[in-house]
């Protein structure tokens, strides 16, 4: 007996035995109708609920991550304005040493001048001089009653005029002396007006660098306290500066390797002479492995470096050291690093003369016919090119510290705020699932109760039929009772 055989109700005949199991199976359903409705709407709500409750957990997942975010951000933000803020004070101690400590040896010289100033002016005062004693005399004279036809008055009176204009002359020339000898001292004022008119410049000078640093930390000082309380605008601020220095210093550390790339090309070919160009590691030249290991070593001694000197903050154990210990960290890291350079250097030699006897080799293997090979006169231009760039990338990798830090720093905020903004959308799109699924039940029972239309419509019309014959008897009822 084959399978069609069993499902075969009227053996000599498919369609009628198709049709009998579409009524049986119509049947079924009908009378399994509440039970699938049931199952139907239990099923979606199941899943509705589950993709609800994996939309919560999502949410509280993100909500811990936003505080989380948030402390981070905020951290970070007071640390970075605590480091302005010593620096501030830093300068503004410098500022204090260097321009203002002097001052009480600035004010005693000041003091000297206006000593001096004063005494000059006081030695430059305009007296008028004193006039003679005769005066008194001559007027006693000019008082005698003159006798008509004396010349003894006359004569004594000449005498008198020729002595007063003699006396006149005399005293002009002394007030004459006297008034140049005055312009002599002030004169000599001139360079005292000047020191302290130039020390006081400098004062003001100071000062105002004071201001304005005292200014700066102001600001700084209310950015801070807003960072300690929390503020939206603190945080707004944090996050945009994250976002540009992030992809500033992303910037920067792309153009940092493409100089470590050029550094790469200068030394990889001299290594392959060194540690053989034959030779392979993992599947790669040793030679570039060796060059890499060597630009690498570069860049590690090049962020101990800017750690001793505290430019940077990425290892806690380097800034922690006392200042002994720390100063021959850095002589040690930069003699280091300036051997590796010098090294870099040689092989940047180095290179240019195996270019040149690969030249000259494929020039004696070639069909030139005996012809010579010319040599270059600006060749060692070249040559002093390379070498500088081999002694001088090694020490432009070794800024790289300042834009990493910044980076790894400011990377933390982007992958946190990417992520909220990605468990944000998953929750989004669980909720939109859930609801979907939840809708999706009615349509469910709509399609099921479309299969079986033709029962749900017979008993339709048997709940018409039944509800016009009740509604018949009990209309023959009232009209019997009346």
């Amino acid at each position: 007996m084959t399978f069609n055989d069993v499902f075969m109700i009227v053996p000599s005949s498919a369609g009628l035995s198709g049709a009998l199991w579409f009524v049986l199976l119509m049947v079924v359903f009908y009378m399994a109708r509440n039970h699938a409705h049931k199952g139907i709407f239990s099923f979606t709500e199941a899943v509705h609920n589950a993709f609800r409750l994996s939309a919560r957990s999502v949410k509280l997942l993100r909500d811990i991550l936003i505080v989380r975010n948030r402390d981070v951000l905020l951290a970070q933000g007071r640390e970075a304005t605590e480091r302005i803020i010593e620096r501030e004070f830093e300068r503004i101690d410098a500022t204090v040493r260097k321009d203002l400590g002097d001052y009480p040896a600035l004010h005693r010289h000041l003091n000297e001048e206006i000593t001096a100033i004063d005494e000059n002016f006081a030695e430059s005062t305009d007296v008028p001089p004193t006039p003679p004693a005769w005066v008194k005399a001559v007027e006693a004279v000019a008082k005698i009653p003159a006798a008509k036809g004396d010349p003894t008055v006359g004569n004594i009176l000449e005498d008198i005029h020729q002595s007063l204009i003699k006396s006149s002359t005399r005293a002009l020339e002394e007030y004459r002396k006297a008034s140049s000898k005055r312009h002599q001292l002030l004169q000599k004022m001139m360079p005292h007006w000047r020191n302290v008119l130039k020390t006081l410049t400098q004062v003001d000078k100071s000062v105002n660098s004071l201001l304005a640093r005292s200014v700066t930390i102001d600001r700084l000082m209310h950015d801070y306290e807003d960072i300690l309380k929390g503020t939206e605008k603190a945080q707004r601020m944090l996050s945009s500066s994250s976002m540009t220095q992030f992809f500033i210093a992303g910037f920067v550390l792309a153009i940092a390797v493409g100089g470590a790339f050029i550094n790469f090309q200068l030394i990889a070919r001299p290594m392959s002479e060194m540690v053989g160009g034959s030779d392979m590691l993992m599947g790669f030249k040793t030679s570039s492995v060796a060059a890499l290991v060597i630009i690498l070593v570069e860049i590690s001694l090049g962020l101990f470096l800017m750690e001793s000197l505290r430019i940077t903050r990425l290892f806690p154990v380097i800034g922690a050291l006392n200042d002994k210990m720390r100063v021959k960290m850095v002589w040690i890291t930069f003699i280091f690093l300036f051997s590796l350079a010098s090294v870099e250097a040689g092989l940047a030699y180095m290179r240019e003369i195996l270019m040149e006897d690969s030249q000259a080799t494929l020039a004696l293997l070639s069909d030139t016919g005996g012809v010579e090979v010319t040599q270059n006169s600006a060749l060692w231009i070249t040559t002093a090119a390379q070498m500088g760039l081999g002694f001088v990338l090694p020490f432009a990798l070794t800024f790289v510290a300042i834009p990493l830090e910044s980076f790894i720093h400011s990377m933390r905020t982007v992958l946190g705020t990417a992520t909220v903004a990605f468990l944000r959308s998953l929750e989004w799109l669980l909720r939109l699932v859930g609801n979907l699924v939840r809708a999706s039940g009615k349509i469910l029972v709509h399609v099921y109760d479309f299969l079986i239309f033709l029962p749900l419509g017979i008993e339709k019309l048997i709940n018409k039929e039944g509800g016009k014959k009740s509604t018949g008897s009990s209309s023959t009822n009232v009209g019997g009772a009346l």
